[in-house]
């Protein structure tokens, strides 16, 4: 969908019930996830197995303590118990088939397998009480996400939007890279930026730049005035010396161009027909927060922008994202990709081919905005 919020590959956007394991504790989920259930079973029938074959003089019976000891993995406590019971039971039977009796040996396993429940119990609790707490922490992480990668409209005049966001980590739900597009009646103005660092400190540089870019969005005179805002803010606000590259646009209903200002960003893809080419600045800008080293002001560019144009902006998760051999993925390329009248579509396919050249797993967090006239 064009104005759908971030995702990560071949997932959409989950709600936080979702969010808890799948296939544990009764939980829907996938094979893998039942056969994890069904492996302290398996081990506990294997070991009787083998107790019957073997005899009584081989002494297998504490190995049916490996069901309890497994089951904490996938079982809540109280299935812990069950398969703990179970052990014990089948500990009595394979007592009785090998005519041992209550004998030292038969005493020895229950033994066992009684301690290896009792801490199966405890190492299950503990995994309970883990899920719980990452289901809270990414209920709170996709409440940020959407404060701070907010839906974009799908269309400003005759501009179609569409975004996509993927994490590079398997919990993470934001991160610095960052996108906005605000509607100032029939025209659009835009930021895809990319915050330097990582972790907590980058989201907060990220809300910093988000909201002063929709405070001055719509006043500002043009886009080195909504530069000149992001740089105050971040100088009042941001915690710590955090630069961020970013790409602002402007796309006016009127006319057949489309105003960029590059702060030290990639350069965005203008796709016109069968061409597809970078829409570099004339001159190289500073990231946003790094005003004091510039030796003159930042200047905006104007490119055109017609009917059926397309234009790719993104971020170094897409551009510097590497094959086995250590090439770059050269979006310069991808213009065939970005065909067609669905721009989410031609995203899907974008990062479908990402993924591809960096073996299905991205190193660093990607944004990309596509708007097609």
């Amino acid at each position: 969908m064009p104005g759908a919020l971030p995702t990560r590959p071949g997932a959409a956007a989950r709600s936080a019930r979702s969010l808890v394991p799948a296939g544990l504790d009764g939980q829907p989920g996938s094979r893998a996830h039942a056969l994890a259930a069904a492996v302290p079973f398996c081990a506990m029938a294997v070991v009787a197995a083998a107790d019957m074959v073997a005899g009584p003089q081989v002494g297998l019976l504490p190995l049916l303590s490996l069901g309890p000891a497994l089951a904490p993995v996938s079982l809540r406590p109280s299935r812990t118990v069950l398969t703990g019971g179970l052990a014990i039971v089948l500990s009595v039977l394979l007592a009785s088939y090998d005519r041992i009796g209550l004998s030292l040996h038969t005493i020895v396993a229950f033994a066992t397998i009684i301690g290896v429940t009792a801490a199966g119990v405890i190492a299950s609790a503990a995994r309970q009480r883990r899920e719980r707490e990452l289901v809270n922490i990414r209920a709170v992480a996709d409440v940020a996400q959407r404060v701070l990668l907010r839906r974009v409209p799908r269309q400003v005049g005759p501009v179609q939007i569409a975004v996509r966001y993927i994490s590079a980590a398997a919990a993470a739900r934001i991160g610095g890279d960052l996108y906005d597009v605000i509607a100032v009646g029939p025209t659009a103005r835009l930021i895809v930026a990319d915050v330097q660092g990582k972790g907590l400190p980058a989201v907060q540089v990220a809300a910093v730049v988000l909201g002063a870019f929709r405070e001055a969005a719509y006043d500002a005179p043009d886009l080195a005035a909504i530069a000149e805002h992001i740089e105050l803010s971040l100088g009042r606000q941001g915690p710590g010396e955090k630069f961020v590259t970013a790409v602002l646009a402007e796309i006016a209903a009127e006319r057949a161009e489309i105003k960029l200002l590059n702060c030290g960003h990639p350069p965005p893809l203008l796709i016109s027909g069968d061409q597809a080419r970078l829409a570099e600045p004339p001159e190289a800008g500073l990231p946003l927060g790094l005003a004091q080293l510039a030796t003159s002001v930042r200047k905006e560019h104007t490119v055109p922008f017609g009917p059926e144009d397309r234009m790719l902006f993104y971020t170094d998760g897409i551009s510097e994202a590497r094959d086995t051999a250590g090439n770059f993925y050269r979006v310069q390329g991808c213009g065939a990709l970005l065909g067609g009248p669905e721009p989410g579509a031609a995203l899907d396919r974008l990062y479908a081919d990402v993924l591809t050249h960096a073996g299905g797993d991205l190193n660093d967090d990607s944004a990309a905005l596509f708007l097609i006239r």
